[in-house]
């Protein structure tokens, strides 16, 4: 494994990575939403677009302008994109404000990873000098009678004389008119599919056409179309990687864009707690503003204590295509199954504190939240389903409930995936670093043990008092719902399609968020200091992972006054809610990061 760099700030403290201040950077450049003067991105252009089922005029043009689709192209390449970590940041800038145009571009890198993973070099140039030049690209994998059964395709492309003739239909694809490039999922021979690469420049354009929009619930203003091959032809050298390899590569580009969804669900969560926090602050009943009546001052805890899982949750697996990419087919599954369904449980949530205003497409941040809640919903829909990813993760399960031996580079791999302050190696894409499966190795869910031992050990001496005596009957109940789910596992030897093999997938999914949340706080603790190392916010988390399960477990009342005041910090200075808001005043600037 690469080694880590850690870049140390003037105070002695580690700095944050290079992720952090790009996104500050951005979210500067964009404008505070609430403020009608931010205008592409502020809430009222966004919602006054959405009712005419358009972008917000001249939002896609600042986006370029700042350099957005420099960060779709891997640095050398002439990109930016040297981490997903930071593509990550910078879509969940994007996402809190328009998670339409986040869709955009996020359709985009689908297309584009596998030029870059298998392509060759002129399959690459041509694209990345398209890319930063701000052409769009889109991916044609699905066909109207098909869905998600690939082997059922019927576009293809043959073979005459040194060419390809592609013929079919694709149907919906992102970007499909607005799309220079189509990577084309499309049958090669009997049993053979290939991804190939299209440049709409290059063809006759008797050939092919463009399907008439889409209308969808959400992402309004989103080209969601479709594209007809007739007859048309490209050079031979337009397969990309070898040919037949369509399926593979397909499924392993998968597991980078399922990672990068979960950016659209912090996001929205992010936008959905201001907009609950300043509704909540200004609408008044029986005397005192509404977050006084304890059931709405519940709901906004909770679904910031939310947000601050999905970080810890989504963040070292971002980090680990570049550190242990080998990994991504069980975590990515994990990060698309888990944080989209957070993110739903939130919008839901502040639903419940807008109350009749969450339904107007007017009023509270110009009625956004509606248009939030319309365009959030296909984060579990997109690259694989909810019940898609649960199911790759049952397919694992049987193969992930025996320890394996243990290597000693565990432990330094933890520390590059969990600790904000290392910078992780720069991304030179190579598909063979990506893996089907992850053969039985998880080093997040398998070390449990290890984990929970010392995390207690660490609470004992350096968090406030009292957290370690709650920790240790925490880890213990957690323990015990582990034990469960590997017994049935073993009891059920074979089932891994069933609704309990879905059932034991998402536990296993839970407790991989609550040792998330227990690494991101060994990792940290004596970077940030602070509320964040006293730890009182990691019993929280844990109590509220465990009410998916154990609904009556209660958060302890003596920690929410640090989130509370967390909370009200990163409301009131406009910056993202995060877990840096919990760091001493002397830790890495969180300002970095928002």
């Amino acid at each position: 494994m690469e080694s880590q760099v850690t870049v140390r700030a003037r105070s002695g403290r580690a700095a944050l990575s290079p992720a952090h201040r790009i996104a500050a950077d951005l979210d500067a450049y964009l404008g505070d939403p609430m403020d009608d003067g931010a205008a592409p991105f502020s809430y009222q252009a966004i919602v006054e677009a959405e009712e005419r089922d358009e972008l917000p005029r001249g939002a896609v043009e600042a986006v370029r302008n700042w350099g957005f689709p420099a960060y779709l192209v891997p640095c050398h390449l002439g990109g930016r994109l040297a981490t997903l970590e930071e593509l990550f940041f910078v879509t969940r800038g994007i996402s809190r404000r328009s998670v339409t145009l986040a869709v955009m571009y996020g359709s985009g890198l689908l297309a584009v990873n596998p030029v870059w993973l298998w392509g060759d070099e002129r399959q690459q140039r041509t694209v990345a000098d398209g890319v930063l030049g701000g052409a769009l690209a889109c991916f044609g994998v699905s066909e109207a009678d098909h869905g998600s059964d690939v082997m059922a395709c019927e576009a293809e492309a043959e073979r005459q004389e040194g060419e390809l003739i592609l013929s079919g239909t694709k149907w919906p694809v992102g970007n499909a008119t607005r799309g220079r490039f189509v990577t084309t999922y499309a049958r090669t021979g009997s049993r053979d599919f290939s991804l190939i690469l299209v440049d709409k420049d290059q063809l006759d354009p008797e050939t092919w056409f463009v399907l008439p929009p889409v209308r969808t619930v959400g992402l309004r203003g989103h080209d969601l179309s479709g594209i007809v091959f007739t007859g048309a032809r490209l050079p031979a050298d337009r397969v990309i990687g070898r040919q037949g390899s369509g399926l593979v590569q397909t499924l392993k580009t998968l597991q980078i864009t399922r990672t990068a969804i979960a950016a659209l669900s912090v996001g929205t969560i992010d936008a959905v707690v201001r907009i609950g926090m300043e509704y909540a602050r200004q609408r008044t009943l029986y005397g005192a503003d509404i977050y006084q009546i304890p059931v709405i001052r519940d709901h906004l805890i909770k679904a910031h204590l939310d947000l601050l899982i999905a970080e810890c949750v989504a963040i070292p697996v971002t980090r680990s295509l570049t550190v242990a990419p080998a990994r991504l087919s069980l975590w990515s599954s994990i990060v698309k199954y888990f944080v989209p369904v957070l993110g739903e449980e939130v919008v839901a949530s502040i639903g419940t504190v807008l109350a009749a205003r969450g339904y107007l497409r007017e009023g509270v941040a110009h009625g956004v939240f509606q248009k939030l809640q319309r365009d959030h919903a296909i984060a579990s829909i997109f690259e694989g389903t909810t019940h898609v990813n649960l199911s790759n993760v049952a397919g694992q399960l049987p193969y992930l409930v025996t320890s394996p031996e243990v290597t000693g580079e565990e432990d330094e791999l933890l520390a590059d995936l969990f600790r904000w302050t290392r910078i992780p190696p720069a991304w030179r894409p190579d598909g063979r670093r990506l893996q089907l499966t992850n053969e039985g190795l998880d080093e997040i869910g398998q070390r449990f043990e290890a984990t929970a031992y010392e995390v207690l050990t660490e609470a004992k001496v350096h968090a406030a008092p009292g957290v370690a005596e709650e920790l240790a009957d925490l880890l213990s109940r957690i323990a015990d719902l582990r034990a469960d789910m590997h017994a049935g596992v073993h009891e059920a030897e074979g089932d891994t399609t069933s609704v309990a093999a879905l059932g034991r997938a998402r536990r296993y999914c839970e407790i991989h968020a609550m040792v998330s949340c227990m690494l991101t706080w060994l990792h940290n603790r004596d970077d940030f200091g602070g509320a964040f190392a006293d730890g009182g916010w990691l019993v929280l988390c844990l109590q509220r992972l465990l009410q998916r399960v154990q609904p009556d477990t209660e958060l302890t009342e003596d920690h929410l006054a640090v989130i509370e005041a967390a909370m009200f910090k990163g409301f009131g200075e406009r910056r993202w809610f995060s877990l840096l808001s919990l760091a001493a005043e002397d830790a890495p600037d969180p300002r970095a990061g928002v």
